[in-house]
């Protein structure tokens, strides 16, 4: 039996599998499959600091406990989504779709395995690929206007996290601003309900080098959201010029008129410009094989 081997999706930073449940059911009912997975650290691997259940809460203990996935860092979570691509892939060539922080682990895992990854679509994600962390780009101008920061309630040095908390009532409305400014509010609220606390610092914070040998023969999408909070537009477009600098083909640019989470506001669209991409991969291959025979 041939397998068409699937799309899978990587989340960023305090999401999990689960916000990528609206678009897996588009991409199904597009006849193409797909698997969304937990990065370490979050999901079904997430881990709460103590303080964040006790009662009373305690903020300074919240602010203060080391975190519990703070052993998490860049180029673990990638020898994870590795082991996940070639288990799913069965040995093909999977195309990885990475949002946000999540593009740091899907860009060390492409350099470290090329071989798994047929292209890599980049969904307003941070993608540093010339040996700068992405911690480095927060204070870089083209940053300017981010609201991600604001949420914080820890120092990351200190816990070992990017922590939140999405259980402060008072701070709903700026989560859904931040995050989910165009997603109907009762999908929101659910969403935030669902958010991790702690993003491992190491994420953000690991040098992720790449090689134009490597990581640069994969061919790659950037899906720009145009009313991104987080990752601001100007930033976006940076990480394709560098992602440009050490890439055998230009990437291809897609521009999505949403906020940060376009997979819980617009999962048809969304839905539809990834198959755009894997129809186009599968294409190709089928052109090699041609011509191979």
């Amino acid at each position: 039996m041939n397998l068409l081997p699937p799309v899978v999706l990587v989340h960023g930073l305090w999401h999990g599998s689960w916000c990528w449940s609206p678009v897996t059911e588009r991409l199904a009912s597009l006849g193409i499959p797909s698997v969304a997975v937990d990065l370490d650290g979050h999901g079904l691997k997430a881990r709460s600091p103590q303080a964040r259940l006790r009662r009373p809460f305690d903020p300074a203990a919240y602010a203060t406990e080391p975190s519990p996935v703070a052993g998490v860092t860049a180029s673990s979570a990638a020898e994870t989504l590795i082991a996940q691509l070639r288990r799913i892939g069965n040995g093909r060539p999977c195309v990885l779709v990475a949002h946000s922080m999540g593009g740091v682990v899907a860009t060390a895992a492409a350099e470290q395995a090329p071989d798994l990854i047929s292209e890599i679509v980049y969904l307003s994600a941070f993608a540093p690929v010339n040996g700068n962390p992405a911690a480095h780009y927060i204070t870089e101008p083209e940053n300017a206007g981010e609201m991600v920061t604001g949420l914080l309630v820890a120092d990351p040095t200190q816990v070992g996290a990017l922590r939140q908390d999405t259980d402060d009532h008072n701070r709903l409305l700026l989560l859904q601003e931040v995050f989910y400014g165009d997603v109907d509010d009762d999908i929101a609220t659910a969403a935030i309900s669902l958010l991790s606390p702690d993003g491992p610092a190491g994420i953000a914070g690991q040098p992720v080098p790449v090689t134009p040998q490597r990581y640069g023969a994969i061919p790659h999408t950037y899906m720009v959201c145009l009313q991104d909070k987080v990752v601001p537009v100007a930033l976006q477009r940076r990480f394709i010029d560098e992602i440009d600098a050490v890439s055998a083909h230009p990437t291809t640019v897609v521009e999505l008129d949403t906020s940060h989470s376009p997979f819980l506001s617009r999962p048809g669209e969304l839905a539809d410009k990834i198959a755009s991409v894997y129809r186009a991969q599968r294409s190709q291959e089928h052109q090699a094989e041609s011509v191979r025979s």
